[in-house]
């Protein structure tokens, strides 16, 4: 009678171990797709912002319109960094295992140059 017991198969501890780092590697490509998602919300924040200083132009209130567009402004700043915050803790969860992928610097690099970006076109939007 064969042997059924498949915890001493080799092969099956191979398929095992192939089967765990596919799962990993799906683990940080979603982390990174999540990411993406924050940075696209961020971004829908500054291009709300511009929009309503496009609407309110020529409003009799231009600083209650500007100040609004401002919280658009913040509210990108806190997703960005909100993100790598929970991206960084995502990889380091991740760090007991064998996965490989972006460093968190380089999220870190995107944050920052989103960031710069969104707080010039809050600067450009008050000073309009």
């Amino acid at each position: 009678m064969p042997d059924t017991d498949l915890s001493q198969n080799p092969d099956s501890d191979e398929l095992a171990d192939t089967r765990t780092a596919w799962a990993e590697d799906r683990t940080v490509l979603a982390n990174e797709r999540t990411f993406a998602g924050w940075m696209r919300t961020g971004m829908a924040c500054v291009a709300l912002a511009l929009g309503l200083k496009a609407v309110f132009k020529d409003t009799s209130y231009p600083l209650i319109a500007k100040g609004v567009a401002e919280i658009f402004i913040i509210a990108a700043l806190l997703i960005f960094w909100s993100a790598v915050r929970n991206c960084r803790l995502a990889r380091e969860r991740m760090d007991d295992h064998d996965v490989s992928g972006h460093s968190p610097r380089h999220m870190i690099v995107l944050a920052s140059v989103l960031s710069v970006g969104a707080v010039a076109t809050g600067i450009i939007l008050w000073l309009l």
